[in-house]
């Protein structure tokens, strides 16, 4: 069990994709709170934390959940940062605010903003644990945090029980997590609405930045990109890379986590101990419900 090893280990939820997964996995019909209104992401939720506490038992947590929901500061930077994403219909938004508050009522770290996203939360958790001489394990499936991930540090996808550390986004993307923002400059990221540069792939940025290193080197070693024999249609990429550099640093800048925030990290073992009575108690009351308990998605 994870539980009897988290000395040194800081672990960092991406609450808000665990909210949005239960508001998907689970019909709405099925729950509803003693208002009527419907309660499925919150009933998803809750299990997948209360599973996690009582399957973990981390000493140190925290947990980062969005509110910048267009509010952001990169919509300031980008106004169509996101724009392609259907806004959450307000029986959700409900939700979002029950998870947060069922997360503090257990004791935990929480965390939203209004100009910083989950992950920027999160980012700042990561400064703030190696101060404090902690390995980070980020719980979540977006792939924007590779570019957080030090040495000792692993992303951890909890619903398909993958967990990888640097040599992981390696394998995945081809750029090792120092160059993950600089990739997603250059090949966008749909998801997000980043555009990225016209003409450059995911493979074409990966094999860019494994001759030149970073963007801002790419960008100013463009002569050397023209003349280049060992990249296939270097000429065309030199003369799209001139034509769009702006873009390109804008794109890195719309994909760099901004570790601005200072989150502080608060010790857990109340709140886990805690959990095993939750879990029974929400389990019984959702079972008896529904007759039969879904399995976590």
């Amino acid at each position: 069990m994870d539980g009897l090893n988290t000395r040194g280990k800081a672990y960092l939820v991406d609450a808000s994709m665990y909210v949005f997964r239960a508001w998907y996995a689970y019909p709405a019909d099925a729950f509803r709170d003693a208002e009527g209104h419907p309660a499925n992401a919150t009933y998803g939720f809750v299990r997948f934390l209360l599973d996690f506490l009582q399957r973990v038992r981390p000493a140190r947590i925290m947990l980062g959940f969005d509110i910048a929901l267009g509010s952001s500061f990169r919509n300031l930077l980008y106004p169509a940062y996101k724009a392609n994403r259907a806004p959450a219909p307000p029986e959700l938004l409900r939700q979002f605010d029950a998870c947060r508050a069922f997360a503090q009522a257990l004791g935990l770290s929480v965390h939203a903003h209004a100009s910083y996203e989950a992950d920027d939360l999160i980012g700042s958790a990561v400064v703030r644990a190696r101060a404090l001489d902690l390995d980070c394990v980020i719980v979540s499936a977006d792939k924007d945090f590779g570019q957080l991930l030090g040495t000792h540090d692993e992303q951890w996808d909890w619903a398909r029980e993958t967990r990888w550390g640097p040599d992981g986004v390696h394998q995945r993307f081809g750029v090792w997590p120092r160059q993950i923002s600089d990739y997603l400059g250059l090949c966008g990221d749909a998801v997000d609405n980043i555009p990225g540069v016209p003409g450059i792939g995911a493979r074409t940025a990966a094999r860019l930045l494994a001759q030149f290193g970073d963007l801002d080197t790419l960008l100013a070693g463009n002569a050397e990109l023209a003349a280049s024999k060992t990249l296939r249609g270097a000429g065309l990429l030199a003369q799209r890379l001139r034509e769009h550099a702006d873009a390109a640093r804008l794109c890195k800048r719309l994909a760099t986590i901004a570790a601005t925030r200072r989150c502080p990290m608060i010790a857990l073992r109340a709140a886990a101990a805690m959990a095993s009575r939750w879990t029974h108690c929400c389990c019984s009351t959702a079972s008896a419900r529904t007759h039969t308990a879904a399995p976590w998605p």
